[in-house]
């Protein structure tokens, strides 16, 4: 026990760290290409020619914001083993041009709302910006990412004696109430040499730019015995981070691991990065191209591919249990959640869930069910949406949290570990129908 306890908190210490230090979709997929590097995997461009060989490590990256990486196990594999997460949560984006005078007074930064949020856990805590420029260099377009790293902004809460309403309920206004204080008056036209100096480059020679609000809260491990976790971005970094560490972990089997971060999941991923795109399968019919296989051998692989849709599950909150499906109810450290749908909002089936329940018992980790309530609509997530462009068996799965879509939300301290556990064995796995409804791994 003592020794599993350790690993349990070096996992909690590394998501952390992860978290940390990708305040930006930019940086997310940065930190993984720099763990790819370190693994020895390539990266691949889109735009060019691939060279693949047996007992190949790759990657590819797509806008910046998404990446696909994959070992080559052998020229004569199964099918493809797939897990799809999300690099992207709710936060604010910077508009063109973006301060605003106050009175002659203050600056204010004008925003606007990516994604659904809890909103009134932004007020009154620091944040930063972070993202990416585009820089003009020698006749070229370079992207830079950017970081503030230090505290920069608040969104200051308006005093309850001038709202006393607030606390019996107050409908949120972006344009108006959740505009981040920047400086004082004296301060006007500084914002983007602020952004240019902290890329390292000229003001004048940035063109374009992406850029977000972060929070500045660090992670903290609490509760009676420690067994909970709260950061920002758990929904999806938890998931990305642990199915990543299960992927760099893992053994070659007879299939191809493959390893996906989609942008955009909280915007509703009909992006070119997003899990709606070609992305995923423009990749892997370059896997298929690339040693020589027929298209009919593409297709015979994909009816062998099995995919997990990995992205965070709702909890029973402890304030709120009528919220949750009367028989379904989630909690935090009770291991992995498979998540279903009637309406298949969620991806999982019978036959998904069995194979599921089988590497959960082969990775020796719990796993647990969801269903919203019957007269509660829910959300969707991944596999659905790229099961359009690559349709294979798939599963939803998650790691149970609370306060989704807040700055700061809650999960248990176990789960990330149960989550690389069994990422390893689905990976190292291969799945295959022996015959008509005989499924076999």
């Amino acid at each position: 026990m003592g020794k599993e306890l350790d690993t349990m908190q070096d996992t909690v210490q590394e998501l952390f760290s992860f978290i940390e230090s990708s305040p930006s979709v930019f940086h997310v997929i940065e930190n993984m290409r720099k763990m790819l590097d370190a693994e020895g995997y390539e990266q691949l461009l889109e735009s060019a020619s691939w060279k693949l060989k047996e007992g190949g490590k790759y990657y590819v990256i797509r806008n910046g914001s998404s990446l696909i990486a994959f070992r080559l196990t052998r020229t004569d594999y199964r099918g493809f083993q797939m897990i799809a997460s999300h690099s992207d949560s709710p936060t604010f984006k910077i508009k063109e041009n973006p301060e605003m005078d106050v009175e002659g007074a203050y600056v204010k930064l004008n925003v606007e709302k990516y994604g659904g949020m809890l909103m009134a856990p932004w007020f009154d805590r620091p944040l930063s910006v972070a993202g990416r420029v585009l820089v003009k260099e020698s006749g070229r377009i370079v992207s830079r990412l950017v970081n503030i790293d230090r505290d920069l902004l608040v969104i200051p809460n308006l005093a309850i004696h001038m709202n006393r309403e607030v606390n019996d309920g107050y409908q949120y206004n972006v344009q108006k109430d959740l505009l981040p204080l920047y400086g004082m008056n004296q301060e006007k036209g500084t914002f983007m040499k602020q952004i240019a100096e902290a890329a390292g480059v000229r003001k004048e020679d940035i063109a374009g730019q992406d850029l977000y609000l972060y929070s500045r809260a660090k992670g903290s491990v609490w509760g009676a015995q420690e067994e909970f976790i709260s950061i920002g971005k758990l929904d999806d970094l938890q998931c990305a981070f642990a199915s990543l560490k299960g992927f760099l972990a893992s053994e070659n089997g007879e299939s191809v691991p493959v390893y996906c971060v989609f942008d955009n999941e909280e915007v509703g991923s009909s992006t070119r990065q997003g899990a709606a795109s070609t992305f995923l399968q423009d990749t892997l019919i370059r896997i298929n191209e690339g040693v020589g296989r027929s298209d009919g051998e593409y297709r015979r692989s994909l009816a062998a591919s099995f995919m997990l849709s990995a992205d965070n599950a709702h909890a029973m909150h402890p304030n709120y249990v009528e919220k949750t499906c009367p028989t379904n109810r989630p909690k935090l450290n009770g291991g992995i959640v498979v998540k279903y749908s009637a309406n298949q909002k969620y991806t999982t089936d019978g036959a998904a869930a069995a194979l599921f329940a089988d590497l959960c018992e082969r990775a020796g980790v719990p796993f647990q069910t969801f269903h919203n309530r019957s007269d509660m609509p829910g959300g969707s997530t991944l596999g659905n949406l790229s099961g359009n462009q690559v349709a294979v068996k798939c599963v939803d799965i998650g790691l149970a949290q609370l306060a989704m879509h807040s700055p700061y939300e809650t999960a248990g301290a176990e789960d990330t570990d149960s989550l690389v556990r069994v990422s390893k064995v689905f990976f190292e796995s291969a799945v295959t129908e022996t015959a008509y409804g005989i499924l076999e791994i």
